[in-house]
């Protein structure tokens, strides 16, 4: 039996950078930090000849040419597996499409399982690299590289994502106390919406390939504002990195109009007047999470949960994917 987990991850600056049809033209930067929520994976052999992989469907098949899962067939191919006879089941402590990255948690939880299962190590860049390949190169999935760098490392990382498609990643340096405070007034709450991020993502992602001047004028103020938010949290300036989360979203949805909708603007408003400094919708938009730094907890829960929003409460992780088990 082998057990693994990757972390979710929430973004803290230049969320948009990474994909590679800006990146490759103008190079990208965000800052990323992994939460304690997680995609868990359990492996292991049977004794009847067939393949059982479990996640929000069954399937049953003979082989893994068979499997209708994209990632879990590209994965088992890529690490040549040609096993006839185990199981595979995916688990998460919250659902796909709610913009906590859980498409990267999930790809390298599976690979660092069948890494596991193959009896080989890997380091958390080579991991975050074959989670990319798979759903960046091989299933064409209009997204970025954050997910899974993210989930791969843990932590709280900087990123800078190179033309020649290499990422720099660098811990980000600040003290104690002001992670301890980011972390505690740092508060999340869900929408109550769910989306694909490859849906919203397609219009950027066409966008920054055709060379829209809007698109990339935006996304150079939104890199802009993750060396801004860098600077803010490593000189422990935190009002400074609620107001630019402020901005951040603003640049947001000029992005596409599906970004944010009626709701979640009235929310975000109800927010800023009830405690919160500073805040932003979590990924590429549409539904999820709602982030805010408040330093008023009390008023702004009150007033979420009024409207009916459930808020997840959340420590950093700092282990990155990992093996919980393995016999």
């Amino acid at each position: 039996m082998i057990i693994t987990r990757s972390p979710l991850r929430i973004s803290l600056g230049g969320g948009g950078t990474d994909l590679p049809s800006y990146y490759r033209k103008h190079e990208g930067f965000l800052i990323s930090a992994a939460i304690d929520k997680y995609v868990y994976i359990t492996l292991h052999d049977t004794f009847q000849k067939e393949i059982i992989i479990k996640y929000s469907q069954s399937e049953r098949v003979k082989n893994k040419q068979e499997i209708q899962h994209p990632i879990i067939r590209e994965a088992l191919n890529l690490l040549n597996i040609d096993s006839e006879n185990f199981e595979l089941a995916s688990m998460a402590d919250i659902p796909a499409g709610t913009g906590l990255g859980s498409s990267g948690s999930f790809t390298c939880a599976l690979l660092k399982a069948l890494h596991t299962y193959n009896k080989t190590v890997i380091k958390p860049d080579d991991l975050a690299e074959e989670a990319c390949h798979i759903e960046i190169d091989i299933l064409r999935e209009p997204i970025g590289k954050q997910d899974q760098y993210i989930s791969a490392f843990g932590g709280i990382n900087c990123f800078n994502f190179y033309r020649d498609d290499k990422v720099n990643t660098k811990k980000l340096n600040i003290s104690q106390e002001t992670l301890f405070n980011l972390e505690d007034n740092l508060l999340l709450f869900f929408t109550g919406y769910s989306r694909s991020a490859s849906a919203v993502l397609k219009e950027q992602d066409d966008k920054s390939k055709k060379d829209d001047l809007l698109m990339i004028e935006n996304l150079h103020s939104i890199k802009e504002m993750g060396y801004k938010s860098k600077m803010a949290l490593e000189n422990g300036e935190l009002e400074e990195f609620a107001n630019l989360m402020n901005i951040h979203w603003e640049q947001k949805k000029q992005r596409s109009g599906g970004v944010s909708n009626d709701w979640i603007n009235k929310w975000y408003e109800l927010a800023l007047n009830n405690g919160a400094l500073g805040g932003k919708l979590i990924g590429a938009g549409g539904g999820g999470f709602l982030m805010f730094y408040a330093d008023n907890h009390k008023k702004l829960r009150h007033a979420m949960l009024r409207e009916g929003l459930q808020e997840l409460r959340f420590r950093f992780d700092f282990e990155g994917s990992k093996v919980v088990a393995s016999s």
